[in-house]
């Protein structure tokens, strides 16, 4: 069975090159002392323990015992019967042991591991016992301590490599986590932006050139028989044209509509209402009740743009004589009362809305009332005429602000 490299834990280069330069300087240690000391078979120590550096030198340049777990067991074990010949010939191979802990720990599986170091350290008490012709427990000692301290060294390291794993997974996964809320709420505001620009629009732009419209088509009607009449309804359509290009240029510049610079909620409803009464054949009237109060951006924009939307309406669709629309201070709510003598319909069989043939209105209503925590109800009956009626909190909630900001 093939394991991949990645079940190994990775080392450091300086920790590996530590390892290497060790075993070889065991080695060299084990064959420069049978020289010095003039041991029985000096030369075969020499030759063994050359072979044992070869054996081992040849492993890290192997890519299969980077990949695998089975090339490297295979690799350990040739390390280790080399290195059990030379214990058998010099004492001093004992101290061999220690970094062979390392390699077979880093490079078996645990249980593997934990079992190649009990055989290495048992072999390496005998040989040294066998060396001496004699045991003792101080004999055992040095091995399965410097066993024990070769275990929880790496174990702890792995321990430690696999946390800084997963933090590392954490902390991408949190990255990544961040990197895509950031773009939904790009997307989000994106389609906020979108959706309070479309009301902006529908509730003055369009709202504006269905005004020009029907103001031409009474021109136009009138220019027969009444030039004088049609002069004052081309004026009126220009003065119209005016104020919807202010509104456009105010548009793009994200200000507050300039229907409300310089004057109040009321000051601008009334003037509403006195434009629609001259440029159509409707009577607006206009009624304050209650005590006024301060009343934040987001309140005043929407609610002149629902009075605006309310009228068009009833120009547009209503066949009305009078609209009377009344601002009401209610202490906590602020409300707006839009009523017409027209022809009425049955709310219930509203037409779905289409880009052709409109039908946004109550829907861009709904949406800016709904934003700042508001009712808004419709009563109307064919022939019955038309009322509309929105109630707004005087605070609105903190998260759905949208008008305020420019």
């Amino acid at each position: 069975m093939n394991t991949a490299a990645p079940a190994l834990t990775p080392t450091t280069r300086a920790l590996a090159w530590c390892l290497h330069l060790l075993i070889i300087g065991l080695l060299a240690l084990a064959a420069g002392r049978a020289v010095t000391d003039d041991r029985p078979h000096a030369a075969l120590i020499v030759g063994v323990a050359a072979t044992c550096g070869l054996v081992y030198a040849v492993g890290p340049l192997l890519p299969g015992v980077r990949r695998s777990r089975r090339a490297a067991a295979l690799w350990l074990a040739a390390v280790g019967v080399v290195w059990l010949v030379l214990l058998a010939l010099s004492p001093d191979a004992v101290w061999v042991a220690f970094p062979l802990y390392f390699l077979q720990l880093h490079l078996l599986p645990r249980r593997a591991g934990l079992a190649a170091v009990a055989a290495t350290a048992a072999a390496a008490i005998a040989g040294f016992a066998a060396h001496q012709h004699s045991f003792s427990p101080a004999m055992a000692i040095g091995p399965a301590l410097g066993a024990a301290v070769a275990v929880a060294v790496v174990w702890g390291y792995q321990a430690l490599y696999r946390e800084s794993e997963h933090r590392r997974r954490l902390i991408e996964e949190l990255t990544t986590t961040r990197a895509d809320l950031a773009a939904a709420q790009h997307t989000a505001g994106v389609l906020a932006e979108r959706d309070r620009l479309a009301r902006e629009i529908h509730d003055t732009l369009a709202q504006g050139f269905s005004s020009i419209q029907l103001l031409l088509r009474a021109a136009e009607r009138a220019l027969p028989n009444a030039p004088e009449n049609a002069a004052r309804y081309v004026d009126q359509a220009r003065q119209a044209a005016v104020d919807n290009l202010a509104e456009a240029r105010r548009l793009v510049a994200a200000l507050t509509p300039p229907t409300l610079e310089g004057t109040t909620l009321a000051g601008a409803l009334e003037r509403l209402c006195t434009t629609t009464s001259n440029r159509h054949r409707l009577t607006a009237r206009f009624h304050l009740t209650g005590d006024l109060a301060p009343l934040a951006t987001a309140h005043e924009v929407a609610l002149l743009r629902i009075a605006q939307s309310a009228l068009a309406n009833t120009v547009r669709h209503a066949e009305a004589t009078t609209a009377e629309v009344t601002l009401s201070y209610l202490g906590d709510r602020i409300a707006l009362d839009v009523v017409d003598d027209g022809r009425g319909f049955d709310p219930a069989r509203l037409p779905a809305p289409d880009p052709e043939a409109g039908g946004f209105g109550l829907t861009a209503m709904r949406a800016r009332v709904q934003a700042l925590g508001g009712t808004l109800t419709v009563a109307s009956a064919p022939g019955r005429g038309t009322a509309l009626a929105v109630q707004l909190p005087l605070t609105p909630p903190a998260e759905t602000d949208p008008e305020a900001r420019p």
